[in-house]
């Protein structure tokens, strides 16, 4: 089986516009909180977010591009531009043909199909954009990441909700295993803080509502005192390339991605099983995929979105699959801090794990200040702490019960 090696980070996030200023902020367990200030929520039970203020989407992409595409879409351009200059890979003619595009979305375009929606049945279907059906399908984000870039080898969109960051970098690693790219530009993009959003979410009470004023406490992993998850727009991309071919040119090597466990709940539309059987058999798939004993794993980036069920339910899961020593291990949820960025969850979560790597750190969760006594892990508390990483999880679960885990590795 070929090897796989990052090679390349591009984010933008609730946290910052670039690598250095995320993980920096990360690591200072800076909330990304706010509230938002987009959107007229003033009669909603939500109203806070983690927003991205002051990002020109022109910046990384064409003018023609950037004005006629969604924010989703602009995102994942600008995470993969960064990665690839990051990278200094270079695509042209003599390799377009080998590198593809692996972008997971969960929602797409919501914000614009809601307004279009509105258009429709206020002013008339002929008032309705022709950009209307490539302005919300999720799989534009990967589509023009291809075009802007002249990437031309496969070109997919994961769309397995929160799930779908995750699982579009497990499947690039998979694409480039089996010899089909040489190298994939692969990650999770979303920007979902829309009305239509925040309404379907709060009705399923899956949101927290109790923090509107104090936003930056709002996202509270493993915590007694959490309320929900808080919803965040961004991307995360990662270069994935086979060893030979980032070898032969030269190319800085992060880490090696040496597993990718999948699986599905089979047991509620939106809930997991209490005792996080999906999740375990997702975790125990990718560690096996690659070889690797539990008592190997130094980090989970865990999925931890601050809802009780998803933060007993993952706990459970991580008992099952490591024993013993899921009480040595550090465990933190970046999501305390950018909050939940859905689909491209798994994108930002990937580039943690893989910092967490190169810098020999564990992220903090913040905000957990009153644990759940049924949450009783170390999930490096409000303090990121310095220790050796040699090789970290990332953990994502989804709606529909649909789970995926990455192995990242030190490269030796």
């Amino acid at each position: 089986m070929k090897r796989v090696v990052v090679t390349g980070l591009g984010i933008i996030s609730p946290v910052g516009k670039h690598l250095e200023e995320c993980w920096q902020a990360i690591l200072a367990g800076k909330s990304g909180i706010s509230k938002i200030s987009t959107l007229d929520l003033s009669a909603e039970p939500v109203q806070i977010g983690g927003q991205i203020v002051g990002f020109e989407p022109a910046k990384y992409m064409s003018d023609r591009e950037a004005r006629r595409s969604q924010r989703f879409v602009q995102v994942a351009c600008a995470a993969s531009k960064m990665a690839l200059q990051d990278a200094r890979l270079t695509i042209d003619a003599s390799n377009c043909e080998h590198i593809g595009v692996s972008m997971g979305v969960g929602v797409g375009g919501m914000g614009y199909m809601e307004e279009q929606i509105i258009t429709m049945h206020e002013k008339g279907p002929g008032r309705v954009s022709p950009f209307t059906i490539p302005g919300f399908i999720a799989n534009m984000a990967a589509g023009i990441v291809s075009i802007e870039n002249n990437a031309r080898g496969p070109n997919i969109c994961p769309t397995t909700a929160c799930t779908s960051g995750t699982h579009a970098i497990g499947e690039a690693l998979l694409l480039i295993q089996t010899g089909r790219a040489k190298a994939m530009i692969a990650g999770g993009a979303e920007a979902a803080l829309s009305r239509l959003s925040f309404a379907g979410f709060s009705k399923m009470k899956a949101m927290a509502s109790n923090f509107n004023e104090t936003p930056e406490i709002a996202s509270r992993p493993f915590d007694k005192d959490r309320s929900g998850f808080v919803m965040g727009e961004g991307s995360g991309v990662l270069i994935l390339e086979e060893l030979s071919h980032a070898q032969a040119r030269g190319a800085r090597i992060y880490a090696e991605v040496v597993g990718y466990g999948m699986s599905g709940d089979a047991f509620h539309m939106t809930s997991p099983p209490e005792d996080g059987n999906g999740a375990a058999r997702c975790m125990q798939q990718a560690l096996t995929t690659c070889g690797m004993r539990p008592e190997e794993v130094d980090y989970i980036n865990a999925h931890g979105t601050s809802t009780e069920a998803g933060d007993i339910a993952e706990t459970e899961a991580i008992k099952k699959v490591f024993g013993a020593h899921a009480f040595k291990l550090n465990i933190s949820s970046t999501k305390s801090m950018t909050g939940h960025l859905l689909g491209a969850a798994g994108g930002i979560e990937a580039v943690f794990s893989v910092m967490s790597i190169v810098d020999n750190v564990v992220p903090p969760t913040i905000n957990l200040t009153n644990p759940d006594p049924r949450c009783d892990l170390n999930y490096t508390p409000n303090k990121a702490v310095s220790k050796e990483v040699n090789v970290a999880v990332s953990n994502s679960f989804g709606f529909g019960g649909t789970n995926g885990s990455l192995v990242f590795k030190r490269f030796v």
